[in-house]
Protein backbone atom coordinates (compact mmCIF):
# COMPACT_ATOMS: atom_id res chain seq x y z
CA UNK A 1 0.00 0.00 0.00
CA UNK A 2 1.55 3.36 -1.02
CA UNK A 3 2.36 5.94 1.58
CA UNK A 4 2.83 9.65 1.04
CA UNK A 5 4.74 12.30 2.91
CA UNK A 6 3.12 15.65 3.59
CA UNK A 7 4.86 17.17 0.58
CA UNK A 8 3.87 14.34 -1.75
CA UNK A 9 0.25 14.49 -0.60
CA UNK A 10 0.16 18.24 -1.11
CA UNK A 11 1.61 17.92 -4.62
CA UNK A 12 -0.90 15.25 -5.65
CA UNK A 13 -3.79 17.50 -4.59
CA UNK A 14 -2.33 20.72 -5.94
CA UNK A 15 -2.14 22.50 -2.60
CA UNK A 16 0.63 23.77 -0.36
CA UNK A 17 2.27 21.79 2.42
CA UNK A 18 0.89 24.36 4.86
CA UNK A 19 -2.65 23.50 3.72
CA UNK A 20 -2.12 19.83 4.56
CA UNK A 21 -0.58 20.78 7.90
CA UNK A 22 -3.54 23.09 8.61
CA UNK A 23 -6.11 20.34 8.07
CA UNK A 24 -3.99 18.00 10.17
CA UNK A 25 -3.90 20.56 13.01
CA UNK A 26 -7.69 20.93 12.80
CA UNK A 27 -8.13 17.18 13.18
CA UNK A 28 -9.57 16.72 9.69
CA UNK A 29 -6.59 14.92 8.19
CA UNK A 30 -4.54 12.98 10.77
CA UNK A 31 -1.65 10.95 9.31
CA UNK A 32 -2.10 7.22 8.93
CA UNK A 33 1.33 6.61 10.49
CA UNK A 34 4.59 8.19 11.58
CA UNK A 35 8.00 7.22 10.25
CA UNK A 36 10.87 6.29 12.55
CA UNK A 37 12.07 9.86 12.20
CA UNK A 38 8.66 11.26 13.19
CA UNK A 39 7.56 12.28 9.70
CA UNK A 40 3.87 12.10 8.93
CA UNK A 41 2.88 9.43 6.44
CA UNK A 42 -0.47 9.31 4.65
CA UNK A 43 -2.24 6.37 3.03
CA UNK A 44 -4.34 6.15 -0.14
CA UNK A 45 -7.50 6.74 1.92
CA UNK A 46 -6.02 9.98 3.26
CA UNK A 47 -5.45 11.16 -0.31
CA UNK A 48 -9.13 10.59 -1.07
CA UNK A 49 -10.08 12.29 2.20
CA UNK A 50 -8.05 15.41 1.39
CA UNK A 51 -9.60 15.62 -2.06
CA UNK A 52 -13.04 15.43 -0.46
CA UNK A 53 -12.14 18.16 2.03
CA UNK A 54 -10.95 20.43 -0.78
CA UNK A 55 -14.13 19.74 -2.75
CA UNK A 56 -16.36 20.57 0.23
CA UNK A 57 -14.43 23.76 0.90
CA UNK A 58 -14.79 24.79 -2.75
CA UNK A 59 -18.57 24.41 -2.29
CA UNK A 60 -18.45 27.01 0.45
CA UNK A 61 -18.67 24.81 3.55
CA UNK A 62 -17.09 25.90 6.81
CA UNK A 63 -14.55 23.73 8.59
CA UNK A 64 -17.19 22.62 11.09
CA UNK A 65 -19.56 21.69 8.29
CA UNK A 66 -16.78 19.74 6.57
CA UNK A 67 -16.09 17.95 9.84
CA UNK A 68 -19.78 17.05 10.12
CA UNK A 69 -19.93 15.65 6.60
CA UNK A 70 -16.81 13.55 7.14
CA UNK A 71 -18.25 12.10 10.35
CA UNK A 72 -21.74 11.51 8.97
CA UNK A 73 -22.82 8.03 7.94
CA UNK A 74 -24.72 9.65 5.07
CA UNK A 75 -21.74 11.63 3.79
CA UNK A 76 -22.27 10.38 0.23
CA UNK A 77 -25.89 11.53 0.17
CA UNK A 78 -24.95 14.89 1.70
CA UNK A 79 -22.26 15.36 -0.90
CA UNK A 80 -24.69 14.54 -3.71
CA UNK A 81 -27.18 17.08 -2.39
CA UNK A 82 -24.47 19.73 -2.14
CA UNK A 83 -23.39 19.00 -5.68
CA UNK A 84 -27.00 19.24 -6.86
CA UNK A 85 -27.38 22.66 -5.23
CA UNK A 86 -24.07 23.84 -6.66
CA UNK A 87 -25.15 22.65 -10.10
CA UNK A 88 -28.39 24.63 -9.79
CA UNK A 89 -26.47 27.75 -8.77
CA UNK A 90 -24.10 27.35 -11.71
CA UNK A 91 -27.05 26.84 -14.07
CA UNK A 92 -28.54 30.12 -12.80
CA UNK A 93 -25.25 31.95 -13.29
CA UNK A 94 -24.94 30.45 -16.76
CA UNK A 95 -28.43 31.66 -17.74
CA UNK A 96 -27.59 35.14 -16.48
CA UNK A 97 -24.34 35.20 -18.46
CA UNK A 98 -26.18 34.03 -21.57
CA UNK A 99 -28.74 36.81 -21.15
CA UNK A 100 -25.97 39.37 -20.83
CA UNK A 101 -24.28 37.98 -23.92
CA UNK A 102 -27.52 38.18 -25.91
CA UNK A 103 -27.97 41.79 -24.80
CA UNK A 104 -24.42 42.63 -25.90
CA UNK A 105 -24.98 40.95 -29.27
CA UNK A 106 -28.24 42.86 -29.72
CA UNK A 107 -26.55 46.20 -29.04
CA UNK A 108 -23.70 45.33 -31.42
CA UNK A 109 -26.17 44.43 -34.17
CA UNK A 110 -28.02 47.67 -33.55
CA UNK A 111 -24.85 49.73 -33.80
CA UNK A 112 -23.85 48.06 -37.06
CA UNK A 113 -27.29 48.42 -38.62
CA UNK A 114 -27.84 51.96 -37.39
CA UNK A 115 -30.97 50.94 -35.50
CA UNK A 116 -29.67 51.70 -32.03
CA UNK A 117 -33.10 52.16 -30.49
CA UNK A 118 -34.24 48.72 -31.61
CA UNK A 119 -31.14 47.13 -30.13
CA UNK A 120 -31.56 48.39 -26.62
CA UNK A 121 -30.40 51.92 -27.37
CA UNK A 122 -27.12 53.15 -26.01
CA UNK A 123 -28.81 56.52 -25.83
CA UNK A 124 -31.45 55.05 -23.55
CA UNK A 125 -28.74 53.52 -21.37
CA UNK A 126 -27.04 56.89 -21.07
CA UNK A 127 -30.35 58.56 -20.30
CA UNK A 128 -31.15 56.05 -17.56
CA UNK A 129 -27.74 56.59 -15.97
CA UNK A 130 -28.23 60.35 -16.16
CA UNK A 131 -31.64 60.24 -14.50
CA UNK A 132 -30.32 57.98 -11.77
CA UNK A 133 -27.54 60.47 -11.01
CA UNK A 134 -30.00 63.35 -10.97
CA UNK A 135 -32.33 61.55 -8.57
CA UNK A 136 -29.44 60.48 -6.36
CA UNK A 137 -28.25 64.07 -6.14
CA UNK A 138 -31.73 65.40 -5.30
CA UNK A 139 -32.21 62.74 -2.61
CA UNK A 140 -28.78 63.42 -1.11
CA UNK A 141 -29.52 67.16 -0.87
CA UNK A 142 -32.90 66.47 0.70
CA UNK A 143 -31.40 64.03 3.23
CA UNK A 144 -28.51 66.33 4.23
CA UNK A 145 -30.78 69.34 4.61
CA UNK A 146 -33.31 67.29 6.57
CA UNK A 147 -30.64 66.16 9.04
CA UNK A 148 -29.48 69.75 9.58
CA UNK A 149 -33.04 70.91 10.16
CA UNK A 150 -33.62 68.08 12.65
CA UNK A 151 -30.53 69.07 14.62
CA UNK A 152 -31.56 72.73 14.67
CA UNK A 153 -35.07 71.86 15.81
CA UNK A 154 -33.84 69.41 18.45
CA UNK A 155 -31.30 71.90 19.80
CA UNK A 156 -33.93 74.60 20.14
CA UNK A 157 -36.31 72.21 21.93
CA UNK A 158 -33.58 71.07 24.36
CA UNK A 159 -32.68 74.68 25.20
CA UNK A 160 -36.31 75.38 25.98
CA UNK A 161 -36.79 72.23 28.08
CA UNK A 162 -33.47 72.17 29.94
CA UNK A 163 -32.80 75.88 30.40
CA UNK A 164 -36.13 77.52 29.83
CA UNK A 165 -34.81 79.57 26.90
CA UNK A 166 -37.69 79.64 24.43
CA UNK A 167 -36.53 82.38 22.05
CA UNK A 168 -34.33 80.09 19.86
CA UNK A 169 -37.31 77.76 19.46
CA UNK A 170 -39.55 80.66 18.43
CA UNK A 171 -36.99 81.76 15.84
CA UNK A 172 -35.92 78.33 14.59
CA UNK A 173 -39.34 76.72 14.11
CA UNK A 174 -40.66 79.16 11.47
CA UNK A 175 -37.32 78.84 9.65
CA UNK A 176 -37.54 75.03 9.80
CA UNK A 177 -41.07 75.08 8.43
CA UNK A 178 -40.07 77.47 5.63
CA UNK A 179 -36.95 75.39 4.77
CA UNK A 180 -38.98 72.17 4.74
CA UNK A 181 -41.50 73.75 2.38
CA UNK A 182 -38.73 74.96 0.06
CA UNK A 183 -37.03 71.55 0.11
CA UNK A 184 -40.32 69.81 -0.67
CA UNK A 185 -40.88 72.18 -3.57
CA UNK A 186 -37.32 71.64 -4.84
CA UNK A 187 -37.70 67.86 -4.75
CA UNK A 188 -41.09 68.12 -6.45
CA UNK A 189 -39.56 70.10 -9.32
CA UNK A 190 -36.65 67.64 -9.60
CA UNK A 191 -38.84 64.58 -10.04
CA UNK A 192 -41.40 63.11 -12.41
CA UNK A 193 -43.22 59.78 -12.45
CA UNK A 194 -43.71 56.91 -14.90
CA UNK A 195 -47.18 55.38 -15.14
CA UNK A 196 -47.02 51.55 -15.02
CA UNK A 197 -50.17 51.33 -17.17
CA UNK A 198 -49.40 53.58 -20.16
CA UNK A 199 -45.69 54.30 -19.45
CA UNK A 200 -46.27 58.03 -19.77
CA UNK A 201 -43.91 60.33 -17.89
CA UNK A 202 -45.87 62.97 -15.98
CA UNK A 203 -45.77 65.34 -13.05
CA UNK A 204 -48.74 65.38 -10.65
CA UNK A 205 -49.90 68.44 -8.78
CA UNK A 206 -47.79 69.41 -5.81
CA UNK A 207 -50.69 68.74 -3.45
CA UNK A 208 -51.28 65.22 -4.78
CA UNK A 209 -47.57 64.43 -4.73
CA UNK A 210 -47.11 65.75 -1.20
CA UNK A 211 -49.99 63.81 0.35
CA UNK A 212 -49.71 60.63 -1.74
CA UNK A 213 -48.70 57.32 -0.18
CA UNK A 214 -45.16 56.51 -1.18
CA UNK A 215 -42.14 54.26 -0.88
CA UNK A 216 -38.50 55.08 -1.52
CA UNK A 217 -38.91 54.79 -5.32
CA UNK A 218 -42.65 54.85 -5.96
CA UNK A 219 -45.66 57.04 -5.23
CA UNK A 220 -49.37 56.26 -5.57
CA UNK A 221 -50.58 58.83 -8.10
CA UNK A 222 -53.17 59.39 -10.81
CA UNK A 223 -51.58 59.44 -14.26
CA UNK A 224 -52.35 62.66 -16.12
CA UNK A 225 -52.24 60.78 -19.43
CA UNK A 226 -54.50 57.75 -18.89
CA UNK A 227 -56.20 58.65 -15.61
CA UNK A 228 -55.26 55.39 -13.87
CA UNK A 229 -54.21 55.59 -10.21
CA UNK A 230 -51.40 53.26 -9.29
CA UNK A 231 -47.91 53.03 -7.82
CA UNK A 232 -45.85 55.13 -10.24
CA UNK A 233 -42.09 54.92 -10.58
CA UNK A 234 -40.08 57.97 -9.62
CA UNK A 235 -37.70 59.35 -12.24
CA UNK A 236 -35.85 62.60 -12.92
CA UNK A 237 -37.76 65.66 -14.13
CA UNK A 238 -35.55 65.78 -17.24
CA UNK A 239 -37.56 62.81 -18.56
CA UNK A 240 -40.48 65.22 -19.12
CA UNK A 241 -38.48 66.91 -21.85
CA UNK A 242 -37.71 63.69 -23.77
Amino acid sequence: MPQYTTGELAKLCGVSVRTVQFYDAKGLLPPAALSEGGRRLYAEGDLARLRLILLLKSLGLSLEAVRGVLKSEASTEILLLLLDEQAKALDGELRELQQRRRAIDAVRRGIRSGEIADAGSLCDMGRIMKTRKELKKARAILLAAGILLDFAELGAILLWILRGIWLPFAVVMPLVILAAALLSRMYYRATAYICPACHAVFRPTFRESFFARHTYRTRRLTCTACGKKDWCIETAASELQE
